[in-house]
């Protein structure tokens, strides 16, 4: 895989951008406890392109959630450097969306003011009217057209998660990061949600970084999926080509060849 430049050098000297989005290079953190310091990342180095979409499986305690929280710029990085397009992340940015488990709205507003939170902040120099018509959008396309100005309070989990994708496709990140979106959700709103994520996503075409515990999950949504060894000192195990052409379907996911080799391969790391 090329390495991270802003440009890449054809042979020829033509200049084109680079295909790498996001960069992490010697990654390292460190909790420093009463007995010693704890490395849960040490030396962990992965490249993600443009337009990928990535899953992450691994045991709990393998650093899966600290890694994705370096890269929104939450934790701080205790050594390497993440990098999004060659710029060093230095803190939170709108250049990365994020969604977590639970979508944190606030309860006293309603679906279309917690979206519109976000886009107030990243895109102030355009009208009220552009940014309610982003936010209107995105909401639509998650199918919550009929719950504008319901409170966040009166939204079921699910209802509140499709808030929360919403919210982060309607800054326009250049990375979207999303950990374990749908892990507390029941398996039906769980399968739906999937639908309604790959399809604005192959619509809008940013670079995703997904945590999962769920290997059926993984293989459905990803270009690639990414093995983390168990902690202390996790690194990247084993990445997974997924070939299977998108737009893709569940039913044609289930049905392929590969499915089952791709799903044995997968849990056969994490038994091991």
């Amino acid at each position: 895989m090329e390495t991270l430049n802003q440009t890449t050098v054809a042979e020829n000297g033509i200049v084109f951008p680079s295909k790498v989005m996001l960069d992490l290079a010697k990654l390292k953190k460190v909790y420093p406890t009463p007995k010693g310091d704890y490395v849960v990342l040490e030396d962990l180095d992965l490249q993600i392109m443009k337009e990928e979409f990535v899953t992450i499986i691994g045991h709990s305690g393998c650093g899966k959630t600290t890694m994705l929280s370096m890269i929104a710029g939450l934790n701080p990085i205790s050594g390497g450097n993440i990098s999004v397009l060659g710029n060093p992340v230095k803190g939170p940015g709108p250049d990365r969306g994020v969604i977590f488990q639970s979508p944190s709205l606030m309860p006293w507003m309603t679906a279309l003011e917690n979206v519109m939170l976000g886009v107030n902040q990243v895109f102030p120099h355009v009208s009220k009217k552009e940014r309610k018509d982003i936010a209107k959008y995105y909401l639509d396309k998650v199918g919550l057209a009929g719950a504008f100005n319901k409170k966040a309070a009166e939204l079921s989990q699910g209802m509140q998660q499709r808030v929360g994708i919403a919210r982060a496709f309607a800054i326009k990140p250049q990375v979207l990061l999303l950990d374990e979106p749908f892990g507390m959700l029941d398996s039906l709103t769980r399968g739906e949600l999937q639908d309604i994520l790959i399809e604005i996503w192959n619509k809008e075409k940013i670079t995703a970084v997904m945590i999962t515990h769920d290997v059926d999950e993984a293989i459905f949504l990803a270009d690639r999926v990414v093995m983390m060894t168990s902690g202390p000192r996790a690194k990247i195990g084993d990445i997974l080509d997924i070939e299977f052409q998108r737009p893709r379907t569940r039913k044609s996911v289930l049905e392929h060849d590969d499915y089952y080799e791709y799903r044995k391969h997968l849990i056969d790391f994490l038994e091991h």
